[in-house]
């Protein structure tokens, strides 16, 4: 509907939106317009609970599929996951007429990880508009989580036929498959990349390179683009190592107190945790035990450090940070088991059965999860430490996420791999045979052997389903999203000896650490 209300937002003119809603809220005809205006506007603005007191209140006059979408997007902000994902399906069941609201419900099914649902409405956003590339860039990722490679690719090149420096495009379509000499992107993208495209479109179009050019043995170039992204991206993000070893600095001294998180908590709910590095094996884990029947992923989630940081009442910016860290000491273990389920349990997709939390950097959170669920299981992966640096600063995180800071800076990431390496080391001597270390590498040498211990340290009965895991058709959001698809393979190990020149440096600072790399 058009009003000069609506037309003042496509011009993002905030000013010009709020002066009239607030004239429209005052008449009865269109008071529900008028208030849902007010709500965008306000959250633009940042007052997300303010927005979403309008929104409220335009629903309870008028409950359309757009009210009801943009309601659904400021809970997911709020991480009211739940109320999100009851608002996003009640918005879909109305059927939405317009593409931005089919593109808003996608966006909330896949913030909560079901890209199957998602996909079911990016569909009919691109269909409504076809020029949108954004619209589209969100089904091809939907389309490359499901596995629908060729679809997915498909969509990326008409954006690239739109817009050939579109950086996650190019990033995205890289991933999709392995390169070889005779079938990749790397000169489209070496005359793309010659343009000078903006900041970010570089960083994922030198990443999208260095992938390629790894996949067809040039190495050098691959380090060079690598070492030209990190290095441009780390200075606009202003990272310093301290911040990070100041979080491991803190854990440790915490939990080497005996008064701190304590008490008994006798919660019975038996979650799976994976937890380690990134890059080290956590996916390939985590579908192998969702090969069991009574198990399912709930994927990567927030649940813990959110439960900590909410109960803990910090008003740090960061989630998880020295302040928060001290401060979650004097929490009773039973009140943090409860307020990760009340999270937790809105992304659990079965009713039944015991769920998996694929946070890799759930390892910081390992105390919290053992004295919070005494009966949760702990499996942390560990993967050769070279291989473990190299995979983390070749691969592209969240950018925005300070988890991932470390990763922008190959000495930075080799720091933070011998942190995370004493740290596990401490929480073995506290927690001794409640967590199972599980080697990446044995792992791909006895599949069988070492998923049998994976299960029994579970609880898990046997399933031969574990051997196969790569047949299962649930979606995978993460850079393994190609790899779990095939049977286990070997060239991943060792991979770090074909860059052992490039990785000289970061090999003499795990070394100086006590780090011994050939033994590992």
């Amino acid at each position: 509907m058009s009003s000069p209300a609506r037309e003042a937002l496509a011009r993002g003119d905030m000013a010009a939106v709020r002066r009239h809603a607030y004239a429209m809220a005052a008449s009865p005809a269109h008071a529900a317009e008028g208030r849902f205006l007010l709500g965008i506007a306000e959250a633009s603005e940042g007052r997300i609970g303010v927005g979403l007191v309008h929104i409220e209140a335009a629903i309870a006059v008028a409950p359309t599929a757009e009210y009801l979408a943009q309601h659904a997007r400021l809970l997911i902000l709020l991480r009211r996951d739940g109320e999100a994902r009851a608002a996003a399906e009640a918005a879909e069941a109305l059927g939405p007429a317009d593409a931005l609201t089919f593109d808003t419900i996608g966006n909330i099914h896949a913030r909560l990880g079901d890209h199957q649902a998602a996909r079911r409405c990016f569909e009919p956003a691109v269909a409504r508009d076809p020029g949108n590339i954004e619209l589209r860039l969100n089904l091809a990722l939907a389309l490359g989580f499901l596995g629908a490679t060729a679809e997915a690719a498909a969509q990326h090149e008409i954006i690239l036929a739109q817009a050939p420096a579109h950086g996650r495009a190019h990033h995205a379509l890289a991933g999709l498959t392995r390169a070889t000499r005779d079938a990749n992107h790397i000169e489209r993208m070496e005359a793309v990349l010659s343009r000078q495209p903006p900041a970010d479109d570089a960083l994922r179009i030198r990443y999208a390179l260095a992938k390629q050019y790894e996949d067809i043995g040039d190495g050098a170039a691959a380090f060079r683009h690598l070492d030209a992204a990190n290095a441009a991206h780390k200075a606009r993000i202003g990272y310093d190592f301290a911040s990070d070893a100041a979080i491991f600095d803190s854990i440790e001294a915490g939990f080497r107190r005996a008064d701190f998180l304590a008490g008994a908590s006798t919660i019975p709910a038996a979650p799976i945790f994976i937890t380690g590095m990134p890059r080290t094996g956590t996916t390939l884990v985590d579908r192998i035990l969702s090969a069991h029947a009574d198990v399912h992923s709930a994927g990567e989630l927030q649940a813990m450090p959110l439960a900590i940081k909410q109960l803990s009442g910090t008003r740090s910016r960061r989630v998880i940070d020295p302040e928060t860290i001290a401060a979650s000491g004097h929490l009773d273990p039973a009140a943090v088991g409860r307020a990760y389920l009340a999270r937790a349990n809105q992304h659990r997709l079965m009713a039944g059965g015991r769920f998996i939390d694929k946070l890799p950097a759930n390892f910081l959170n390992i105390g919290h999860i053992a004295r919070a669920l005494p009966k949760a299981s702990i499996v942390c992966l560990r993967r050769h430490p070279l291989d473990t640096v190299w995979s983390n600063y070749k691969n592209l995180f969240a950018s925005t996420s300070a988890y991932y800071f470390y990763s922008y800076d190959l000495l930075d990431t080799a720091r933070y791999y011998a942190r995370f390496d004493r740290l596990m080391a401490f929480w073995e001597q506290r927690l001794p045979g409640r967590i199972l270390q599980l080697s990446y590498e044995q792992l791909v040498a006895d599949q069988e052997g070492e998923s049998r211990k994976l299960y029994a340290h579970c609880g898990l009965d046997w399933t031969d389903a574990a051997l196969s895991f790569h047949t299962q058709k649930a979606a995978v959001a993460t850079p393994s999203a190609a790899q779990v698809r095939r049977p286990i393979y070997r060239d991943a190990v060792a991979r770090w000896r074909s860059h052992a020149e490039a990785l000289a440096p970061a090999r003499a600072l795990l070394e100086a650490q006590g780090i011994a790399v050939d033994q590992a």
